[in-house]
């Protein structure tokens, strides 16, 4: 095999032959242009791989040996997989099937094909330790993904998903790479709308073991997240019972992020009309709300967001008020003092329902809320929601109308909201405020007819 210097200099004098052989030919043909282009992304990518390298070298900076490329000797500053499997830089191993083999250079045995796969898990892998480096890793012309699906993207999944019916290792080396291509490639999000391609994607996991593996259960759940993104594979998610079951069971239990992005899942595919009604009947609502209660805060926004948007549909706010939300919200808010404008905002869709009004009562909201409204570091939107939510007491609560009214008398909070809230908690206010006058008259009118007899 030839160095790298004289392949830099064979690779320069084919581009210069390609390049006369276009400027001083009129009929030059597009298969000469295309090579030449070939040849000038090659030299430049090596340019910048040997460039990055010496720079290392001077830095003096001990790379791991994974990192370098078996061609080059140079970290990688592209890597690609090949199809027995082995990586490459690009540069380097586009040189060497172009202008050499069709064989692997490691194993002389001959390929399959010759598409390159971006692995984007080892790139990902030299980004992190460049950053804890200090150093800056060049970008490289790399793949470019517009929009449409490539034989290699088919290769590549269908590799992939192989992996996952492997080993624990395996299966994690194809979970993490499968979270950074649904990350990063559109394109490659389309692929999963098939239920085959959904069944071989959850083969490590079966419904109700808690047996898989931390890391890779996080992979996953994150791979999925990232795939729900794509409009088309929506549908067809939610109404998969096996990947709904493993949403449910990342709810109940893995790491922080595996439950967070669980819940997010959710938000994610709730976005349909259908999959509202779908999700809400599954039983995730109750592992929701155990996440809204006991989770990690960074999970809870998560939680909190995703019952939101599956109560947009009226029949499922009766199932979150059955799993305890109403002390939960009310809770979190009082105590923790966490979201205050997410909760105060879930509270006011959930209040709607008849099963909410009657939980708010219970639990001694009305005091709450108050104070809320007097607390001058509240933000419009809470306060908004807050008299939205008592609106709604006051009106379907006769019970709570007293508690109201003698609030108003001794600290006239709704009587200030009348004047300097926003136009929907005026209107709100003076709502309340209307009333509590008509109710008041009345109550004078009756108590002058019995002192009058």
């Amino acid at each position: 095999m030839a160095n790298n210097e004289e392949q830099t200099y064979a690779l320069k004098d084919k581009l210069k032959e390609l390049v006369n052989t276009i400027v001083e030919n009129d009929d030059f043909t597009v298969h000469a242009a295309d090579e030449a282009i070939t040849a000038l992304s090659i030299l430049r990518d090596m340019k910048c791989s040997v460039s990055f390298s010496r720079k290392l070298d001077r830095l003096s900076v001990s790379v791991p040996p994974q990192f370098r490329c078996p061609i080059s000797g140079h970290v990688m500053t592209d890597p690609v997989i090949l199809a027995n499997g082995q990586t490459y830089d690009r540069p380097f191993i586009q040189r060497w099937l172009n202008e050499i083999h069709k064989t692997c250079p490691q194993t002389q045995n001959v390929l399959s094909h010759s598409i390159l796969s971006p692995n984007y898990l080892v790139h990902d892998m030299i980004s992190r330790w460049c950053k804890e480096h200090g150093i800056e890793l060049p970008m490289p012309i790399g793949e470019i993904d517009n929009g449409e699906v490539s034989e290699a993207h088919k290769y590549r999944l269908s590799s992939l998903l192989h992996k996952l019916s492997l080993s624990t290792l395996d299966q994690k080396e194809a979970a993490s790479e499968l979270r950074l291509l649904s990350k990063r490639m559109p394109s490659f999000r389309t692929l999963f709308g098939d239920s085959e391609v959904i069944q071989k994607l959850l083969t490590p996991f079966s419904p109700g073991m808690a047996c898989i593996d931390p890391e890779l259960q996080e992979d996953l759940i994150t791979a999925v997240l990232n795939l729900s993104i794509e409009e088309k594979n929506k549908r067809v998610f939610a109404e998969d019972e096996k990947l709904i079951a493993f949403i449910i069971d990342s709810l109940k239990s893995g790491t922080i992020q595996t439950r967070s992005n669980a819940a997010a899942a959710v938000l994610s595919l709730s976005a349909l009309d259908i999959n509202k009604h779908i999700i809400g009947k599954t039983g995730a609502i109750k592992y929701l709300v155990d996440l809204l209660e006991n989770g990690h805060p960074s999970a809870m926004k998560d939680a909190a967001s995703a019952i939101f948007n599956l109560c947009i549909a009226h029949e499922n706010k009766a199932r979150t008020v059955r799993e305890g939300a109403i002390q939960v919200i009310l809770s979190k808010i009082i105590m923790d003092h966490v979201l205050v404008d997410e909760l105060l905002a879930l509270l006011a869709l959930l209040s709607s329902h008849s099963k909410a009004i009657e939980a708010l009562g219970s639990h001694g909201a009305v005091p709450f809320l108050m104070d809320i409204l007097r607390d001058d570091s509240v933000s419009d939107r809470s306060k908004e929601n807050c008299v939205a939510i008592l609106y709604i007491i006051f009106f379907n609560d006769k019970t709570k109308r007293k508690e109201i009214r003698d609030d108003e008398i001794a600290n006239g909070t709704l009587s200030k909201l009348a004047q300097c809230g926003t136009s929907r908690a005026k209107r709100k206010a003076c709502g309340i405020l209307d009333r509590l006058k008509i109710a008041q008259s009345s109550t004078l009118v009756g108590l002058f007819a019995v002192n009058f007899k």
